[in-house]
């Protein structure tokens, strides 16, 4: 055997035997929560699943079938034993400036002006396996990973930070935890203010939207944590086969059927969505957090070189800023 073939079994015996961390039971009673990106089995599912079993009030998002989402999880979550009343659904989609206005507006409504824990776990990864000439865009013509990554992440956390400044000043800790994922390494600061390279790639333009929100995370905790008490992180959930991975592989007809013969052969390789909410769940709810850091494991890990660039974050911040500002809504 070779040794880079060596390395590969290596690696994967050592994934395939290595333990899955948990995160620790926290007590939440009296804590509120937003989870975006809840579909069912999804990896914001668990996550919003776990800290409503923990005792916090947990309204978690999704595109659509919110009724359903919310039976689902409220009779799993009476079938263990717990209140189920403290978890509602409501549905968001990241893409469309009103519906995130109206859920913002919502959630004031229905749970007033404070807000512990923002769970930003929702996204997008369209057309993995195919090289597009030309960009996948939203409806407003904007690249869809940037789209909906990173301007609607950001666009929601802007409508809710006032409310999680709030908690963080009477509390000392409010949390704001955004998935971004290894991918972002593969990302570049500075494609982030240059012409979009030709021809367009997708796996690229989502690279980009996962650095940005480290950025986010990082920008946040740069900002708010002295005067609000406001920690943040960036998580890296692992390798998952997840809604996410899976809807951009049924994408192609060809690689969806694929997927579905080479599941069972894959699935000793991959973290299950349970499995892939640990780190996320245990940012939102360790005592101490050790805020403005990049997560995986359930620990602290080591993001990328870019993403200690402090200059590119805040220019991403103003630019995203001018951005909202211009909304309708803004």
């Amino acid at each position: 055997m070779s040794g880079k073939n060596a390395n590969v079994f290596a690696e994967a015996y050592r994934r395939l035997t290595a333990p899955k961390p948990m995160a620790d039971q926290v007590d939440l009673s009296g804590r509120s929560a937003v989870v975006t990106g809840g579909a069912a089995n999804s990896i914001g599912y668990y996550v919003a699943k776990a800290l409503a079993a923990w005792g916090a009030d947990v309204v978690v998002t999704s595109l659509g079938e919110t009724d359903t989402l919310q039976s689902k999880l409220c009779d799993e979550l009476r079938a263990d034993g717990v209140d189920q009343g403290r978890l509602v659904a409501q549905p968001v989609d990241l893409a469309d400036p009103l519906s995130v206005a109206a859920f913002a507006q919502w959630h004031r409504e229905h749970h007033g002006d404070e807000l512990d824990i923002l769970v930003n776990n929702a996204g997008i990864f369209s057309d993995i396996a195919k090289r597009a000439k030309t960009p996948i865009l939203a409806g407003d013509g904007t690249e869809v990973h940037w789209r909906v990554n990173f301007l609607g992440t950001f666009h929601l956390t802007s409508l809710l930070l006032p409310r999680l400044q709030s908690a963080g000043e009477r509390t000392g800790d409010a949390r704001i935890i955004i998935t971004s994922s290894v991918v972002h390494e593969k990302g570049s600061n500075a494609r982030f203010f240059s012409e979009p390279p030709l021809p367009y790639n997708s796996w690229d333009a989502y690279a980009q939207s996962k650095l940005a929100l480290v950025h986010l995370a990082l920008e946040l905790q740069r900002r708010f944590a002295d005067q609000y008490g406001l920690q943040t992180a960036a998580v890296h959930p692992g390798d998952v086969r997840s809604n996410l991975t899976n809807a951009g592989l049924g994408q192609q007809p060809v690689l969806r059927m694929m997927n579905r013969l080479t599941s069972p052969l894959q699935a000793p390789f991959f973290l299950s969505p349970l499995q892939g909410a640990q780190t996320t769940i245990a940012c939102a709810t360790m005592i101490p957090l050790r805020g403005g850091e990049y997560y995986e494991t359930c620990a602290v890990s080591r993001a990328s070189e870019e993403t200690q660039d402090s200059d590119t974050a805040r220019r991403l911040w103003d630019g995203a800023q001018e951005w909202v500002s211009s909304l309708p809504n803004g």
